[in-house]
């Protein structure tokens, strides 16, 4: 049995490089991670970004016109190519991973939710790795996430986990501009510290929108509300999981 539950949500900026490519040996090293916290008793759940980024790779360029259906196209091409990877990988380790694709309102209480309950906590009593991506392919306006963030954050909550940890292309939260000299990496947040000055802003002057530093630190506020310590973290920094897990003053720590 797991002594702790830990939920990584990776996202697309961390798993891709500059020309939207993913990147293989990135994912190997994330779960050559996750396989080490499984020896120690540690089970992992991630969240994990990608299925459209791998539907362009397979499709290529589109022809449909709608963002929306072009986005639940390339999601529902890419969605097993993601799986393929991951299961290759995992099963390099010696391991097994499952995929969950929730859309928002499974997270309401009632059935839905309780079966999605008991389905991770199945997977995880056998020792498997589930892997969770919002359901792009059916997920429109109203049944969407904000972003990845807004899933992992209830999916740590919805398991109860020890720890979220939120894996972007950037060491954390900074005084300012993360490529400026002069910013410094603020590595500890309470929920009555106000950091929004911090958040960087778009040409237009406003806040970070869909996916950004902004949306994550609202969940991890929201998290750490639960009693669940969130970690935003450079998901390129070699060892970063195993870091965090032991301890050590990595990223930027959300708590109460």
């Amino acid at each position: 049995m797991y002594k702790e539950i830990v939920v990584i949500k990776v996202g697309t900026n961390v798993m891709t490089n500059k020309d939207n490519r993913i990147i293989r040996p990135l994912l190997r090293n994330l779960v050559k991670q996750v396989a080490e916290l499984y020896e120690r008793d540690i089970i992992c759940v991630l969240v994990s970004s990608g299925s459209v980024i791998a539907g362009k790779e397979v499709l290529g360029k589109s022809n449909i016109e709608d963002d929306t259906i072009r986005r639940q196209v390339y999601s529902a091409i890419g969605q097993p190519r993601m799986m393929r990877l991951y299961y290759n990988i995992f099963h390099d380790y010696g391991l097994k991973c499952a995929q969950v694709l929730p859309t928002k309102r499974d997270f309401n209480p009632g059935v839905h939710r309780q079966n999605m309950i008991n389905c991770y906590l199945g997977l995880m009593s056998e020792g498997v790795i589930p892997i969770a991506n919002e359901d792009d392919a059916v997920s429109v306006t109203m049944s969407m996430f904000s972003d990845n963030d807004e899933l992992a954050c209830l999916v740590a909550q919805l398991l109860n986990a020890d720890k979220l940890i939120i894996l972007t292309d950037i060491d954390g939260l900074y005084t300012g501009h993360p490529d400026s000299d002069s910013s410094e990496l603020i590595k500890n947040v309470d929920l009555d510290q106000d950091v929004n000055k911090y958040i960087q802003k778009n040409e237009k002057g406003e806040a970070e929108g869909r996916g950004g530093m902004g949306s994550k630190l609202n969940y991890a506020k929201e998290a750490a509300a639960k009693n669940i310590p969130t970690y935003i973290a450079n998901g390129k920094t070699d060892n970063v999981i195993i870091d965090i897990i032991e301890g050590k003053n990595v990223g930027t720590k959300v708590s109460l």
